[in-house]
């Protein structure tokens, strides 16, 4: 038996879905608020991400030299997107619902940055 037995991918634990209510604005017949389910986003797709994202910038005062910056929101907006799997941002009667044309512009359309709560109702819940 290897050494390494502990470490072989067979006994490595499988991380499951998780399922979040992203908006009180979507909500069911009942009023409930509906529940998007996520997945993990993989090391490698992460890498992937971030480096679809990255731009280089000019460094002032040093003409001809460049270095890399991370499109930050462009990037969190492609991390979500990917980590979505239901509802499924790919789908183009939903996108057409809401008069968009790609994952990302739905991700923002249906609201998911979180913005249907106010500063000061978050500052009073934290209170509590």
């Amino acid at each position: 038996m290897s050494k390494f037995a502990s470490f072989m991918k067979d006994r490595k634990k499988v991380k499951e879905n998780e399922k979040h209510a992203v908006t009180r604005f979507l909500c069911d017949e009942k009023g409930n608020p509906l529940l998007w389910e996520f997945r993990h986003i993989t090391s490698k797709e992460n890498e992937e991400l971030r480096e679809g994202c990255m731009v280089e910038v000019p460094v002032t005062g040093k003409p001809g030299m460049y270095r890399p910056r991370l499109r930050t929101n462009e990037y969190i907006r492609r991390m979500i997107t990917a980590s979505v799997v239901f509802p499924d941002l790919y789908d183009a009667g939903l996108q057409d619902s809401y008069g968009v044309k790609t994952p990302e512009e739905l991700l923002q359309a249906m609201k998911l940055q979180g913005f249907d709560v106010s500063f000061e109702e978050k500052v009073e819940e934290a209170k509590n």
